[in-house]
């Protein structure tokens, strides 16, 4: 891919350079050089992930664009981050001088930049929560599917598959205080494990049926809230700051809070009432348009949906709530024999819910390894910079005599 291969050569150049002796100020334009290239990058993998503009004309040849907020679109971005944040770390800490970390404004910087992101590992965490009740959502709508493929249909298959429908539209659609997010949950609690008493209602027994296996947030946690906590003071650096250093650590602030936002206002994810359409990024930055861009388009599909906090703005989950909806309208109604004609109907709607199951099966539990995969770089990178602050303390502690 050609995003890897940016990644490669520039790592090699960073690595050659800094182990080569030269002159201050050749250094110092050289370091200026890698600054702009590491920008270069970020705007190429974010407009790599913009939809094509309605008066675009693509090559017949040319592979068909990723639908944004799809399963495949969010695998593409969370590969754009990885490459980035790893293009970020050379930038910042190979072969550096350590005590630059303890000058202002880096000092702050790097501070805040650790504190976002604790506060993303545990957005990855729910993610990886909310993934698990997309999957279990897909294997509802897949026995649908084969209720519905028998032939002839009959009475029988259209209760099987209006019972798994009705199971999956009530979990979708319930807010985040009832859902399998909610308050009053507990944080550990095996699948199919139904409510005890004959006073626990249908929308108790349908969010307890389906939740993770165990809680990895607070049940007093808030994604929208904790998404406000990592953009709250997020200021482009002014000009001139002594490092050099302040602009790519708020590249990566950036792309990190992006990354956040999008998966929060896509996947199932608890409380997320009050989650903000956008944050704030400067629009004369050149690398940052293509994340002002993709920001508005992200925005305006989650003021369209105006249900904030249920279900989300992944493509196929949209896509399965309609078609979901529209066969539990069929069998609602069905009398049988079928006439030919709605047979015909019924048939292409159990056609696109079977293409959209086929899709989370292949791509739920890929996505789910590469934000595991995010969290634990973003440990490990952590953990890196903290020792370069530790070495700071070191070497600036006094000398005991």
């Amino acid at each position: 891919m050609r995003a890897t291969d940016n990644q490669g050569s520039f790592l090699n150049r960073i690595s050659i350079r800094r182990n080569q002796v030269v002159s201050m100020d050749g250094n110092h334009e050289q370091e200026l050089d890698d600054l702009e290239l590491f920008q270069k990058h970020v705007s190429d993998r974010f407009s790599d992930l913009l939809p094509p503009s309605a008066t675009a004309d693509p090559s017949p040849d040319s592979p068909r664009p990723d639908t944004l907020l799809s399963i495949s679109w969010f695998r593409k971005l969370l590969d754009a981050f990885l490459c980035c944040e790893a293009e970020f770390k050379a930038v910042l800490i190979m072969g550096r001088d350590p005590s630059q970390f303890s000058k202002p404004p880096l000092d702050r910087l790097i501070h805040e930049l650790l504190d976002r992101t604790v506060k993303a590992l545990d957005i990855c965490n729910a993610i990886t929560d909310g993934l698990d009740l997309v999957r279990q959502w897909q294997k509802l709508a897949q026995i649908a599917v084969t209720a519905f493929e028998q032939q002839p249909i009959a009475e029988g298959h259209v209760r099987r598959a209006k019972k798994a429908l009705n199971t999956l539209l009530t979990s979708m659609n319930l807010d985040d205080k009832e859902s399998a997010y909610g308050k009053s949950t507990e944080r550990t609690w095996s699948f199919g494990r139904r409510g005890g008493g004959s006073s626990v209602n249908a929308k108790d027994r349908t969010a307890g049926t389906f939740r993770p296996l165990s809680w990895t947030v607070a049940k007093s946690w808030s994604s929208a809230k904790q998404i406000q906590a990592m953009s709250s003071n997020l200021v482009a650096p002014r000009g001139g700051e002594p490092t050099g250093l302040a602009l790519p650590v708020y590249i990566m602030n950036t792309a990190l809070v992006f990354v956040m936002w999008a998966l929060v206002a896509a996947i199932p994810c608890q409380e997320r009432t009050g989650l903000a359409t956008h944050f704030p990024v400067p629009r004369q930055l050149g690398w940052a348009q293509a994340i002002i861009g993709l920001q508005e388009k992200i925005g305006e599909e989650w003021k369209k949906k105006e249900k904030k906090g249920t279900a989300g703005l992944l493509e196929e989950m949209q896509r399965m709530e309609k078609v979901a909806q529209w066969l539990v309208d069929f069998a609602e109604a069905f009398q049988y024999p079928i006439e030919e004609e709605k047979v015909d109907e019924v048939a292409v709607q159990v056609a696109e819910l079977a293409e959209i199951c086929r899709k989370m099966e292949e791509g739920l539990v890929p996505l789910q390894q590469q934000v595991r995969e995010v969290f634990h770089r973003i440990v490990r990178s952590r953990a890196e910079v903290l020792d370069v602050i530790d070495q700071v303390g070191k070497s600036s502690a006094p000398v005991p005599y």
